[in-house]
């Protein structure tokens, strides 16, 4: 072999090395670590919780606390990205509360309430006016609940419930209901007391039974059927009074009577039906209050889940609003609580929530004006007047009229 041919073939060799020598330094080995590096690896951040905190006035250890506790529980299954925080307050201290926490910047993200004080917080600004929110989602819900929640053409809340009190019966001492205001008071002079909660709500629906319209309807004129049908109602719980019934200052009271059977009827809501009917099971009846010139209209609220406008999950708090007044959950309120509900969907079977749906129906839609919101005063103090014997009928109800009448006008 010549020079050239020599060289060249050594030429080939050392090539060929040197290709194996780069393949072997490129392609790692499967069986050794990688090389650790110095650049950072970019890694997702978890996901953040949704966390909504609820308000609830529900009696502790009540019915109607109970279901609301099942209700959030399916709400935790359905929704387990989201953190629901629930807290009790007292519905004496709740208005006040979220008022003045909302006002401060502060407080929950929603709260469950009658509708006693939606105009005012509405005009306030301390609900959230939420409408667009709820557009096409309340399609299952009544013409009257969705109204209960609005304010001068507003939706400031999502509705679950109407409440309208009745007449409670003990069936073991009241075989059939009275039906007339005449039954009534010939069942207390039989000996069949009732007691009534002593105040302007409670007793609303007998100034409409007797004919009374409290407010005109544009909502600037107080008694506008004029003073007689309101002295007529007074002088009618009068009557009761002398004919055996009681008046109560103090709920608590005037409940355990009834529970314990030591009186035959009360008038109350829906809210005590789940504790009631505990007490007294198949012996338990519910029906309107009853009629005299015209059928009773009692106060007929609507209750609601609120937003607060400086809630920083507005969308979690409205989907969790939204997922409590489902069908599900409101046949839940209906038979653990006895709530009357408010979703065509969502039928009443028990007979006492019946009575309190026909109660509903009769009722005197609470009205969310600023002029309804003079009533409770000069009316409430009446009442303590008249009943406990400082006033007479006609003479009270001058007096509660002109006072009603003189804070419309000052507004």
């Amino acid at each position: 072999m010549n020079k050239k041919l020599t060289v060249w073939f050594l030429l080939l060799a050392l090539g060929m090395l040197v290709l194996a020598a780069c393949s072997s330094s490129t392609t790692p080995d499967p069986t050794e670590e990688p090389m650790s590096t110095d650049v950072p690896v970019a890694t997702e951040e978890p996901a953040m919780m949704s966390s909504v905190t609820l308000w609830h006035a529900y009696g502790t250890g009540s019915a109607e606390e109970a279901a609301l506790t099942k209700i959030v529980e399916n709400a935790r299954m359905a929704h387990p990205d989201m953190t629901i925080d629930v807290l009790q307050i007292p519905f004496d201290q709740i208005f006040n509360k979220w008022e003045t926490e909302v006002a401060a910047g502060e407080g929950p993200d929603m709260f469950i309430a009658p509708n006693d004080n939606l105009g005012n917080q509405a005009r306030a600004g301390l609900v959230l006016d939420i409408t667009s929110k709820l557009e096409g989602k309340l399609g299952d819900v009544v013409v009257t609940g969705v109204a209960g929640m609005m304010v001068d053409g507003a939706i400031y809340g999502v509705p679950e419930s109407a409440k309208a009190v009745a007449l409670y019966y003990n069936k073991s001492m009241v075989a059939t209901p009275p039906t007339t205001t005449d039954e009534l008071l010939q069942m207390v002079k039989d000996g069949n007391v009732l007691v009534q909660n002593q105040n302007g709500y409670h007793l609303f629906g007998w100034f409409t039974a007797f004919g009374g319209d409290i407010l005109s309807a544009d909502g600037m004129t107080a008694c506008a059927s004029g003073e007689q049908p309101f002295v007529d109602a007074m002088d009618y719980l009068l009557a009761l009074k002398d004919a055996g019934a009681l008046y109560e200052t103090d709920g608590g009271r005037a409940d355990t009577m009834f529970r314990n059977g030591e009186v035959a009827m009360i008038i109350n809501g829906p809210w005590t039906l789940g504790d009631y009917r505990a007490d007294l099971g198949d012996d338990l009846g519910v029906a309107p209050i009853p009629g005299a010139v015209r059928p009773a209209g009692a106060l007929n609220g609507i209750d609601g889940f609120y937003i607060n406008p400086n809630s920083k999950n507005i969308d979690g708090a409205i989907d969790l609003a939204l997922y409590l007044t489902n069908a599900e959950s409101a046949n839940i309120y209906t038979a653990d609580a006895g709530h009357v509900p408010v979703r065509a969907d969502v039928m009443a079977t028990d007979a006492n929530v019946a009575g309190f749906a026909a109660a509903s129906m009769n009722g005197y839609p609470r009205p969310q004006s600023a002029s309804f919101g003079q009533y409770w005063g000069p009316f409430g103090d009446m009442v303590t007047k008249v009943l406990e014997g400082a006033s007479t009928p006609a003479d009270g109800i001058a007096e509660a009229c002109m006072n009603f009448q003189t804070a419309i006008d000052g507004q």
